[in-house]
């Protein structure tokens, strides 16, 4: 397996943190490039060239010959690809795999953390500890980020859902998805949910800059 040498172009936004946990999870080395959503330096041509699409997270295979991907979700099966010869996270089996894919489209497709799909993860997950053959995988990876910020959606706690609440907490608790949730900066999501009225100004901060219409992001 060649041995990888990859460029993050990253932002605070969940669909980059799915990125940022599979790069830990795999324990694939990286470097991380921060973008300014204020400045735009998504729009900025040398980005473009990166993704033409001007969102994050993208990013730059340096290891093969400057590879570029673009969507949170196509650079995560790309990762597992290239970088995950024992299938942990995309499943050799290819039923398994088929399951994992979906979940993956699924969520691509438009997953938020809203009521309806909370009610469905908490359904999915009953009798189970992760989503597929019962082990983490990107199918955990790719939906944890938007799940955990319900918040944002206005679902302030997701307590009655007991089964997804569990899922939350068992996969906060792993150390990769701990270092992937600082990147590129420190977490602080539970502190502002934890304080409704800070919460609520940075949602209108972040609303301000990112139009908040997922234009950037992606």
């Amino acid at each position: 397996m060649t041995t990888p040498d990859i460029t993050f172009y990253t932002a605070v936004t969940p669909n980059a943190i799915k990125v940022s946990i599979v790069l830990e999870e795999l324990e694939i080395p990286y470097k991380v490039r921060e973008l300014s959503f204020k400045d735009e330096e998504q729009k900025q041509p040398w980005f473009l060239k990166i993704n033409p699409n001007a969102k994050v997270p993208a990013i730059t295979d340096h290891s093969r010959g400057n590879f570029h991907v673009f969507e949170s979700g196509a650079i995560m099966i790309y990762l597992c690809e290239h970088y995950d010869p024992e299938g942990k996270l995309l499943p050799k089996d290819p039923d398994l795999r088929s399951q994992v894919i979906q979940w993956v489209m699924f969520q691509m497709g438009g997953l938020g953390p809203m009521q309806g799909q909370a009610i469905h993860f908490n359904s999915a997950l009953e009798g189970k500890e992760y989503l597929v053959g019962n082990k983490f995988t990107l199918a955990d990876a790719i939906s944890f980020p938007w799940v955990r910020a319900h918040a944002f959606s206005g679902i302030e706690s997701i307590d009655e859902f007991l089964n997804l609440k569990a899922w939350v907490a068992r996969i906060s608790a792993r150390p990769a998805v701990q270092k992937g949730l600082n990147v590129p900066v420190p977490d602080k999501l539970q502190e502002l949910m934890d304080n409704p009225e800070i919460l609520d100004e940075f949602i209108k901060h972040v609303r301000s800059i990112f139009k908040w219409n997922s234009t950037d992001e992606k």
